[in-house]
């Protein structure tokens, strides 16, 4: 057992950071084939993939940061918003991206309980909106919309519209959840104590 408390985690690590290396590689048959490092070097780089994904990131950062790289994004956002398909699609991941990378907000910055899937089962959720008036309009209550990932793999899960009063916030960070999430609970922060209650029903 002390063995796989050692031997697991790193592998796991390797192989996560392996398939982002093998990735960024296949990025490269998109560089001419005069600046490939076999036509410099004569074999492959390994990881030259993952050096030119992030210079490309950097510039693409350094020329939106401009006002002329400004106006280059927002023609071709532009362009892309007549596209039909394109634009729902854009625009849901551009929305997404922003409001994770956002310093303000607090989408997933909240670890919550919220009451599903039946009554007096609790599962972790986050809480990705907490501004809602449309639907408070209709409700009558304050709303929140959180989001409740599946085990072990947090990249799937449910959406729920739950009144705030029925959630119950943790003193738990994001990375403590998601750890106790991949591990099926295993991983549980030694304290977990609720700063809210749920308003008697």
């Amino acid at each position: 057992m002390a063995g796989l408390l050692v031997w697991v985690p790193l592998g796991v690590t390797y192989l996560a950071f392996r398939f982002l290396f093998e990735v960024m590689d296949n990025l490269l048959p998109l560089l001419p084939a005069r600046w490939r490092p076999d036509a410099w070097l004569g074999h492959d780089l390994p990881g030259f993939g993952l050096v030119v994904a992030a210079i490309v990131l950097l510039l693409t950062g350094v020329l939106a940061a401009n006002f002329i790289g400004r106006r280059l994004v927002g023609w071709w956002e532009d362009l892309l918003n007549r596209i039909p398909l394109v634009r729902t699609i854009y625009s849901g991941v551009k929305g997404f991206t922003e409001t994770l990378v956002s310093s303000s907000g607090d989408s997933f910055n909240k670890v919550v309980l919220v009451e599903y899937p039946r009554r007096e089962a609790w599962s972790i959720a986050f809480v990705t909106s907490s501004d809602l008036p449309g639907i408070d309009a209709h409700t009558g209550v304050p709303m929140a919309c959180v989001f409740v990932p599946t085990t072990p793999n947090p990249t799937s899960g449910f959406i729920f519209m739950v009144p705030q009063s029925q959630l119950i916030e943790l003193d738990m960070s994001v990375d403590a959840a998601m750890k106790m999430i991949v591990t099926l609970g295993v991983v549980v922060p030694p304290s977990i104590r609720p700063v809210s209650l749920p308003a008697d029903t």
